[in-house]
C-alpha cells in the first residue's frame, strides 16, 4: 500500500481535528526510567568489569521456570499483568556498558524494593540482536542471579520480543 502524500495527510488532520475518541485509551505505563551515566569523551578508558565467581551449593532452576514463586505470580508476569516499577533501556549501548548498566540497575532496583522491572534490549537490526541474546545469559550469571527470581519475554505493549520482564527477589531486610 503506498504511503499517503503530504497534502493527503494534511487533509486528514484537518478532517479529524474535532474528533474525540468514544473510549479514551489508557496511556502507556510510565514507570521510573533509569539510565546509567554514560562516559564522556574526556573520561578516558572505562575500567574493566570485575566478575566474581560465587560458589553455589546446588544448581538453580532456569530463570524462565517458576523458581520459588507461586504459579499465579509467574502467570501474571508472563501475561504482563505484574506491576512494572522501573525500566532499563539498553538501546545503543556496547556490550560492556550494557552489562554494567544491567548489573547496577538490578542491584539498585532490588535495594529500593522493586519487584517487577523491564529490561529493553531491542530487536537488533539484522543479526537478531546481540544484547537480546546476551541479557538472559547475564541475568543467569551468579552476580545477577542472586537478585532474580524469573524472567519472561515482554508483551507487545511493553516492548514485545525486544524486552524482558524481570521479577526480582524481595530486598533483604
Amino acid at each position: 500500500m503506498p504511503r499517503p502524500a503530504a497534502d493527503e495527510k494534511e487533509l486528514w488532520r484537518r478532517a479529524m481535528r474535532d474528533v474525540a475518541p468514544l473510549h479514551p485509551r489508557p496511556g502507556p505505563i510510565k514507570p521510573d526510567r533509569w539510565h546509567p551515566a554514560r562516559p564522556s569523551a574526556d573520561a578516558g578508558e572505562m575500567p574493566a568489569v570485575q566478575r566474581t565467581v560465587v560458589p553455589q551449593a546446588k544448581p538453580l532452576p532456569p530463570l524462565d521456570r517458576e523458581a520459588g514463586i507461586d504459579r499465579a505470580t509467574a502467570e501474571r508476569l508472563r501475561r504482563g499483568r505484574y506491576p512494572i516499577e522501573a525500566t532499563l533501556d539498553l538501546h545503543g549501548m556496547t556490550q560492556e556498558v550494557a552489562h554494567r548498566a544491567l548489573a547496577g540497575f538490578v542491584a539498585v532496583s532490588r535495594a529500593l524494593g522493586r519487584r517487577g522491572v523491564i529490561v529493553v534490549t531491542g530487536h537488533g537490526r539484522t543479526t537478531g540482536g546481540i544484547l537480546k541474546a546476551a541479557v538472559p545469559r547475564w541475568l543467569d550469571e551468579p552476580e545477577l542471579r542472586r537478585h532474580v527470581l524469573m524472567i519472561a519475554p515482554a508483551r507487545p505493549q511493553h516492548g514485545g520480543h525486544g524486552a524482558l520482564y524481570v521479577l526480582l527477589k524481595r530486598a533483604a531486610r
